[in-house]
């Protein structure tokens, strides 16, 4: 299920916007500010940011150019009552995938959402990915050493295809647990045990980690 973030400040179009969402089969989480967005965004896993331009704290352009420039990659359509062009345009300059002017349509809206994460979606070739002696068989769900199939657990195949997917950036132990676990009651410790078991399939030397880097304080990154 894709997760989508609705940024609106106004509790009335959040709540419709959610309702409609979820009819089509959209998971969501609501935030009424901007900085309240930034921070949900960096931290949760979603596949789309539903962002009102009027926002208060900070406006959407903030929160675009924020998230850009953090290395978040996740597409972004902004919701503007704004007609000018001009408006349009800086928004897809900072980073915006698309926007949608108000009043729209939720048919209007809908179709937009999809377009983009057809757009966004990895191309299906991109079935491997390798490196150093790692092969990571997205399609056969498999990891090989040279090779050789490596015995890993389902868990630890989602939880390297996740880092995978963010490789280079710094990921929360929160936000693994919202991409890899589907059990809310999971506690952060978790992840560093999965983290460790996985070290010692995939790195030359696990005590003294090449790839699956942990950041003090923050969480691990992948720099494969």
């Amino acid at each position: 299920m894709t997760k989508i973030l609705i940024v609106e400040d106004d509790a009335a179009i959040a709540m419709g916007l959610e309702e409609d969402l979820a009819l089509e089969g959209y998971g969501t989480e609501v935030v009424g500010d901007g900085q309240t967005a930034v921070q949900r965004a960096r931290e949760g896993a979603f596949g789309l940011i539903l962002l009102d331009v009027m926002l208060p704290k900070k406006d959407g352009f903030q929160v675009c150019r924020e998230l850009r420039r953090a290395g978040v990659a996740t597409p972004i359509v902004l919701l503007t009552a704004r007609a000018l062009e001009t408006e349009k345009v800086l928004g897809l300059q900072l980073g915006a995938d698309d926007y949608v002017t108000k009043p729209f349509s939720p048919f209007e809206l809908r179709a937009r959402i999809q377009a983009v994460l057809r757009r966004s979606a990895p191309p299906e070739s991109a079935d491997k990915y390798r490196f150093g002696e790692i092969e990571v068989d997205a399609a056969r769900a498999e990891v090989r050493r040279n090779g050789a199939v490596l015995d890993v657990t389902p868990v630890e195949f989602k939880l390297l295809s996740a880092f995978i997917r963010q490789r280079g950036r710094v990921l929360s132990r929160q936000r693994l647990l919202d991409e890899v676990w589907s059990d809310a009651n999971c506690v952060e410790r978790v992840v560093d045990t999965h983290v460790s078991n996985l070290r010692k399939k995939i790195e030359p030397a696990p005590s003294d980690p090449r790839y699956l880097v942990s950041i003090r304080g923050m969480g691990y990154r992948f720099d494969g």
